[in-house]
């Protein structure tokens, strides 16, 4: 088995790519061992001392660190991500509740009378947005929509990574802006 890697945008999180699928249809971000619970491989993951966060996407895993080097880290990393594989582990466990998939991080808000706007915002963000912040190890998903306010949940590399500002502000305000007028502006929650 070959994992490659790939470099994000964010230098405290690097991409993993086992060439298999790892959560197809969905994705999980974990900022704790409590949180991964549910998932051995991200479980294992945070046992590398340094991890701080694991991001499992369609057919990525991102790693966050808070400590130490990539050049330490990685083989540790890649080492536990080819055992999960050859084991044939499940990545979530059965029975596994899914508090964690898909548009999570709570409930999404939005007056009904948008619901037009925020279909079309939905429909843009995973047409246009989303593949391309995946390509960084990363997702955003809509969490609510008030008086012009679109609010979005950062995660993965995106979670914390120093141009997500610029992201958010120049490139994903700017393609809501453009074709939904009633867009003014774009904050991440």
């Amino acid at each position: 088995m070959f994992i490659q890697t790939e470099a994000t945008p964010n230098p405290a999180t690097l991409k993993f790519l086992p060439g298999k699928p790892v959560l197809p249809g969905s994705t999980r971000d974990y900022r704790t061992t409590a949180d991964a619970a549910e998932s051995p491989l991200a479980t294992a993951l945070f046992g590398v001392d340094g991890v701080s966060g694991v991001f499992l996407g369609h057919d990525f895993i991102t790693v966050s660190k808070t400590a130490g080097d990539w050049q330490h880290l990685k083989p540790a990393i890649l080492g536990l991500i080819m055992d999960h594989y050859l084991t044939g582990a499940p990545v979530i466990a059965k029975g596994a509740k899914a508090q964690n998939a898909g548009h999570a991080e709570g409930e999404e808000f939005f007056d009904e009378k948008d619901k037009d706007v925020v279909a079309t915002i939905k429909d843009l963000l995973d047409t246009r947005v989303r593949p391309a912040v995946a390509q960084d190890g990363g997702d955003i998903t809509f969490h609510g929509f008030k008086e012009g306010v679109v609010y979005l949940n950062m995660r993965g590399s995106c979670a914390g990574c120093p141009s997500s500002t610029a992201t958010l502000k120049h490139g994903i305000e700017n393609l809501l802006r453009h074709f939904v007028p009633e867009v003014s502006e774009v904050r991440p929650v």
